[in-house]
């Protein structure tokens, strides 16, 4: 089975499902730490992926 995966700014994402949840999350790859988003939907969850980039582009930008 070949993994979802989602690429924002050089980044990636996995896409996984939580049938207890009912809800979409993933985490982001290469990144120090653990960094995670969730949606709802897809649409829900690739937008919390993007924010997520971008907020931690923004926090360890020199």
């Amino acid at each position: 089975m070949n993994e979802k995966l989602l690429y924002y700014k050089g980044y990636t994402g996995n896409i996984r499902c939580s049938q207890d949840d009912s809800c979409y999350y993933g985490t982001v790859r290469s990144i120090a730490g653990v960094v995670t988003y969730e949606g709802a939907t897809l649409e829900e969850l690739e937008e919390d992926f993007r924010e997520v980039i971008d907020d931690y582009v923004e926090c360890f930008k020199n």
